[in-house]
């Protein structure tokens, strides 16, 4: 299963995710307007697709640059600060879309169909690596799961999020691999309902058992001892482990406190941003009102001139994170300490 394709011819296709589950509808992005206008407006999300498809966006685009090195680099560097506009939370896409920018200084000496070269090849490699890291997250996290667990989660984290099986998802549907008798809990995720949606319709298609509830529920399912565990994805995590998810996701955190239920995170390294000490940092992505007034961008269910606020994301403090569950191995507190010595070979953790 796959939500994007990118092909021989250099053609970049995506499962357009807002018509999701009623329709499965492939578009083409062949400009770097229209990769923005996917990421912007949902039609591709999940922290590392995004990265994934920005890469490739950005690839299919820059083989229309000028073969004027200076007016190339000019292009490039505009269109690079242009898609890292399209959504300021996720950090997956600051990550990819600089090392598109490495490339281009590594290669500046070349000539400009060498660097356009450079660029598709570091894109194939970012998705790649993101298929390779989610099966790494799988196995990293499957020791968290016994038999017979029923487990929450929120928003969506399988592979319409990733280009691989996922991340918190591909923990829970590895588990019900091994185990048969996983059962999952799936919050709708209000307001744009990626839980009902993409969620609900991945684990139908992979036969894993679950069932739907409404956002509201998830602390009365804990309070009647339905839920075992939760497990959910994350979209940027700070240096003390603080860390950035739909908005939704810090309920269900005080919640699984309370009621002391483990709560881990499962994300990839490229999802860490050591440059931040705290979630108090995080720059949270602030959406259109009708999300909120509307249902599927379809039926108004408020006054049209309400007034809305609509934050995409929250920040859950480190303290009531069990565990952070990456491809590297599952980071316990103190989560500054540990996340320094589990990750710190790679690039964007060395300056914690």
């Amino acid at each position: 299963m796959e939500s994007i394709k990118f092909t021989k011819e250099n053609y970049l296709f995506y499962l357009d995710q807002r018509l999701l589950p009623q329709r499965e509808v492939w578009r083409q992005s062949k400009t770097l307007k229209q990769t923005y206008t996917a990421i912007k407006q949902l039609r591709v999300r999940g922290a590392p697709l995004i990265g994934v498809f920005a890469g490739y966006g950005f690839a299919i685009c820059a083989l229309k640059f000028s073969d004027n090195k200076d007016t190339f680099k000019k292009q490039a560097l505009s269109a690079l600060d242009y898609l890292k506009s399209a959504r300021p939370t996720a950090v997956n896409l600051f990550w990819a879309l600089d090392r598109m920018a490495k490339v281009l200084t590594q290669n500046i000496t070349n000539n400009t169909i060498a660097i356009k070269k450079a660029f598709l090849i570091e894109a194939n490699s970012i998705h790649k690596q993101d298929i390779m890291l989610c099966n790494n997250m799988a196995k990293q996290g499957l020791h968290l799961i016994k038999k017979s667990d029923r487990i929450l989660t929120h928003c969506n984290t399988g592979f319409l999020a990733t280009a691989g099986i996922g991340t918190a998802l591909g923990v829970i549907t590895g588990a019900h691999k091994k185990y048969r008798d996983i059962f999952v809990y799936v919050d709708e995720t209000r307001p744009l309902l990626q839980g009902a949606r993409l969620t609900a319709w991945e684990l139908a298609k992979m036969n894993v058992p679950c069932k739907l509830i409404s956002d509201n529920m998830a602390a009365y399912c804990m309070r009647q001892g339905l839920i075992d565990k939760v497990f959910l994805g994350a979209d940027r995590i700070a240096a003390n482990g603080d860390t950035a998810n739909k908005i939704g996701t810090y309920n269900v955190a005080v919640a699984a406190r309370y009621h002391k239920i483990p709560f881990y995170v499962v994300a990839p390294f490229s999802t860490f941003d050591v440059s931040i000490k705290t979630g108090a940092q995080i720059k949270i992505e602030q959406r259109m009102p009708d999300e909120v007034r509307k249902v599927c961008d379809r039926i108004y269910i408020a006054p049209k001139d309400i007034d809305v606020y609509n934050p995409a994301f929250d920040v859950t403090p480190a303290e009531l994170i069990t565990a952070i569950v990456t491809d590297r191995g599952v980071i316990y507190p103190p989560f500054k300490t540990n996340i320094r010595r589990i990750l710190g070979k790679h690039d964007n953790i060395q300056n914690i």
